[in-house]
């Protein structure tokens, strides 16, 4: 190879290796009317690397954000996207219990890996837009693309509650009984079983090829919920379940457009693993006051926990939340959520995780003024 080759070949890796480390810059793309504003945005060690014919972005950016609307700010999230229907080119960032005075300032983290094709010479390698802001009367700004006003109310309307579950310890029982509920929830944190979720194709992919049974559900009552599911049941095999569908009728007398199940599978020693959930359908469904309708889940799904299969023996369900027509959200209350089947699998809420973490960074104090900070 003549040295002019050599030359050519090192300026080029050395060109390669330069491009492969550049911070990928982002367009922070937020509407006119937007209820945010930009103050500050630092890229920090965000990463662009070409693998095949994509490229893999690491982006780590800190953005500064002021509320310029007339109301305090509860939640925030925002999309970034590289391109639209790249396979890994979109994620969110979601920010709850805020709470975030007109005009005052907040920290807002973006830290992903998205992916998109390897196309050098364009300049912009992600973009950042609002898909929702929610506010303190529980009012939403924005497009709403990923369902984000529905999963901010939750969390907002399971801040509230488990806020007021707390303030209700310390003016009843002292200070000193509130630091045990936020030492029991530390232990929950510590305890909670883990639970890996496999999405498997269809046809059985067991590796031992357990014969395949019919396993109802179970269902915890949950006093005040507006839906109530009847009846349930998956077909399983060894540590897969597959095809899980649920019956519900609607006991409220307000149309419902969206619920979702909670799902808590039991092993051979009588241990219990939150599943996740079996949603209603994203778009379409409209169950009238006392209609009855039954949500499929089309898919197989393989459990285990720490690498080693769970073999289901059987299912418990529980409605975990319900959207009415009008965009309103109900949550189970916390006595319902005390019962021994949900305490031992539930983790924290994540304004509980927030709450205890402010405990054990700054200590109680810090912690009641935090609560007395929220009305």
């Amino acid at each position: 190879m003549s040295m002019l080759s050599r030359a050519g070949i090192a300026i080029l890796g050395a060109a390669m290796a330069a491009w492969t480390q550049t911070a990928p810059p982002l367009k922070i793309n937020f509407a006119k009317d937007a209820p945010l504003a930009v103050v500050s945005a630092a890229p920090g060690e965000s990463r662009s690397d070409a693998r095949g014919g994509a490229m893999v972005l690491d982006l780590h950016t800190a953005l500064t954000l002021r509320n310029t609307s007339p109301l305090r700010v509860r939640g925030v999230t925002l999309l970034v996207a590289t391109q639209e229907f790249t396979p890994g080119g979109k994620g969110s960032v979601t920010v709850p219990s805020l709470d975030v005075p007109p005009g005052d300032t907040f920290p807002l983290r973006i830290d992903l890996r998205l992916l998109r094709p390897l196309m050098p010479g364009i300049g912009t390698m992600a973009e950042v837009t609002i898909d929702g802001v929610l506010f303190e009367d529980l009012s939403f700004y924005g497009p709403n693309k990923l369902n984000s006003r529905r999963q901010m109310t939750a969390w907002e309307l399971e801040a509230r509650r488990d806020r007021r579950h707390l303030r209700s310890i310390l003016e009843a029982k002292g200070q000193e009984a509130l630091r045990q509920e936020l030492l029991s929830c530390l232990a929950r944190l510590a305890d909670h079983p883990s639970l890996d979720v496999h999405l498997v194709r269809r046809g059985r992919a067991t590796a031992m090829a357990a014969p395949e049974r019919e396993v109802r559900f179970a269902f915890l009552r949950m006093p005040d919920s507006p839906v109530e599911p009847v009846s349930g049941l998956a077909r399983v095999a060894g540590s897969e379940a597959r095809s899980p569908r649920i019956e519900v009728v609607n006991r409220s007398e307000r149309p419902v457009r969206y619920f979702e199940i909670g799902w808590i599978i039991r092993d051979g020693t009588g241990r219990e693993f939150l599943a996740g959930s079996v949603p209603a359908s994203e778009h379409g469904l409209a169950l009238a006051p006392g209609a009855r309708g039954e949500v499929v889940q089309d898919a197989a799904l393989r459990f285990s926990s720490k690498a080693r299969p769970i073999m289901i023996e059987a299912m418990t369900g529980f409605v975990s939340q319900v959207e009415f027509g009008d965009g309103s959200i109900w949550i189970p209350g916390r006595a319902a959520l005390s019962q021994p089947h949900l305490n031992s699998v539930l983790a924290p809420s994540p304004e509980e995780q927030r709450l205890t973490d402010l405990y054990r960074r700054k200590g109680l104090t810090a912690l009641i003024d935090e609560l007395k900070r929220f009305k």
